[in-house]
């Protein structure tokens, strides 16, 4: 029997079509077609100037979209040979961080309710709004926030940032604690994901997996541990592992990593001094309001930025970040000019959805479920 789930589908995250064939419940092949999404990322950003490029990248991961911020700025300012202030970098990492934690607060959601735990799925969601409500402080957008610049941030932390993450915080806390009561030994959760979607750590890195799903079977890799950026390096964080890689070891790498970003946040605090977020540079940074209204050097320096962008330096790079996925790269090639003349990005979904078919021969139609769950597919990343 041949069964069609998606691209419109309740279980499908993002646009995404599965063509099963079946034996009985028993999978006995599957093409998994992708590319519903496709909005053109890479054409579009031939055609913009560098900093125009940021609000595209936004739209790649939607739900963690100042991870897509911060990738993409760090892979230009290596083009630049710049390094941005300390404050700044302290900020990219909370930014980074707060939005992991929503990015794996939506996957647990989801992936509760696909399997009927309606009241889990509202802790989630519970914990994740206050989330957002912190990155609509930090942005005023929840989703498409556009808030990292080449060479600094939109602006500082405004006032009492702090303290709505803290709200935040201790909303994650408690709902974290009964969404762990309610699922984490339940017995029927549990029979339903240990086991199933399994992958070896052979095939896990023949495919090029990366992040939580390449952690769960094993495989210490994490880019903020292996190739550090921005201040990683100097806070204390432990890499979560599972060791059989199968759903439910997906599951707990990720309720643990929520723990993990709390604590880098808290050290980001910690350790964050007051200072400037920009570089003083205003060939690549806006120069201040009153610089442009009151001098002949601001005006024309503002001109030239936004009329013809940032002159990056003839050259080519690849600069890669740990996404909530896993390893999000972009490969940019610049031509001396204000516009990029290639930009590539290299989604972490995309690995993980080919490895898809052959995880799931053999196993039931009703695993493919909580499967497609924990690899966390979004379809804006992996179509581009």
């Amino acid at each position: 029997m041949r069964v069609q789930l998606g691209p419109s589908h309740p279980a499908m995250h993002g646009t995404v079509r599965m063509d099963v064939i079946l034996e009985g419940e028993t999978i006995r092949d599957m093409d998994v077609d992708i590319g519903y999404l496709h909005r053109g990322f890479e054409i579009q950003s031939e055609n913009a100037t560098w900093t125009q490029v940021l609000p595209y990248t936004d739209r790649l991961n939607y739900l963690s979209s100042l991870c897509n911020n911060v990738g993409y700025v760090l892979a230009v300012e290596k083009l630049l040979q710049i390094d941005v202030t300390p404050r700044c970098k302290w900020i990219r990492m909370i930014s980074a961080e707060i939005a992991r934690i929503a990015d794996h607060l939506t996957a647990l959601a989801a992936g509760a309710l696909e399997l009927g735990g309606f009241t889990p799925m509202l802790f989630g969601m519970q914990a994740r709004e206050e989330f957002y409500k912190v990155i609509e402080h930090l942005c005023g957008a929840r989703l498409t926030t556009a808030y990292t610049r080449i060479g600094g941030l939109r602006w500082d932390l405004p006032e009492n940032f702090e303290a709505v993450y803290r709200r935040a915080e201790a909303s994650l806390v408690k709902n974290l604690a009964d969404m762990d009561k309610m699922l984490t030994r339940n017995r029927i959760f549990y029979d339903r994901m240990a086991d199933t979607g399994v992958i070896s750590q052979e095939d896990a890195i023949e495919y090029g997996w990366t992040g939580p799903c390449l952690r769960s079977t094993g495989v210490e890799y994490d880019v903020r541990k292996a190739h550090p950026y921005l201040y990683y390096d100097k806070v204390s964080f432990d890499v979560p592992l599972g060791h059989k890689g199968d759903n439910y070891d997906r599951y707990l790498v990720r309720i643990a990593e929520l723990k993990e970003s709390m604590k880098i946040i808290d050290q980001c605090f910690k350790f964050m001094e007051p200072g400037p977020v920009n570089v003083g540079d205003w060939s690549i940074v806006l120069p201040p309001k009153d610089a442009v209204y009151n001098t002949i050097e601001g005006m024309i320096a503002h001109f030239k930025l936004i009329m013809e962008g940032i002159a990056v330096p003839k050259g080519e790079v690849y600069g890669y970040t740990e996404a909530p996925n896993g390893e999000l790269g972009f490969y940019m090639v610049s031509a001396g000019v204000g516009k990029p003349w290639r930009v590539h990005c290299r989604p972490p979904c995309f690995a993980l959805v080919q490895a898809l078919k052959p995880m799931m021969i053999g196993e039931q139609l009703a695993d493919i479920i909580p499967t497609f769950d924990t690899i966390n597919m979004i379809g804006g990343e992996i179509d581009r």
